[in-house]
C-alpha cells in the first residue's frame, strides 16, 4: 500500500505541475507577466516535489527490479515527463509572449 501512496503523491504533483505551467502561458497571453511568473514558480516547486517522490521510487527499486511496473506508475511517470516538457516550453513561449509588441506599439 505505501507504494501505491508514493505513487500517487506523485500523480498528484505531476498534474499540479502541468496545470500551473499551462496557466503561465494563458496569464503571459493575457499580457500578466507577474502572475505568469507565479504559476511559472510553483509549477517548478511542483516538479521538485514530483522528482523528489520519483527518486524515492527509484530508491525503493533499488535497479533491482524490485518495484512492480504497474499502469497506474506508468501513468504518473508519464505525467511528471509531460509535466516537465510543458514546464521547459512554456518557459520559452512567456519569453516569447513578452517580446511581442503591445497593442499600441508600432512594428519597426
Amino acid at each position: 500500500m505505501e507504494q501505491e501512496n508514493i505513487i500517487m503523491e506523485l500523480l498528484v504533483h505531476a498534474g499540479s505541475a502541468r496545470s500551473h505551467a499551462l496557466s503561465a502561458l494563458r496569464q503571459a497571453r493575457a499580457g500578466d507577466f507577474a502572475a505568469a511568473e507565479q504559476a511559472q514558480q510553483a509549477a517548478r516547486a511542483a516538479v521538485s516535489e514530483a522528482h523528489r517522490i520519483q527518486t524515492t521510487l527509484i530508491g525503493m527499486d533499488e535497479g533491482s527490479g524490485k518495484l512492480t511496473m504497474t499502469l497506474i506508475l506508468a501513468h504518473a511517470q508519464d505525467h511528471l515527463m509531460n509535466a516537465m516538457l510543458i514546464q521547459d516550453l512554456s518557459a520559452d513561449l512567456i519569453e516569447l509572449y513578452r517580446r511581442l509588441p503591445t497593442s499600441g506599439e508600432q512594428h519597426a
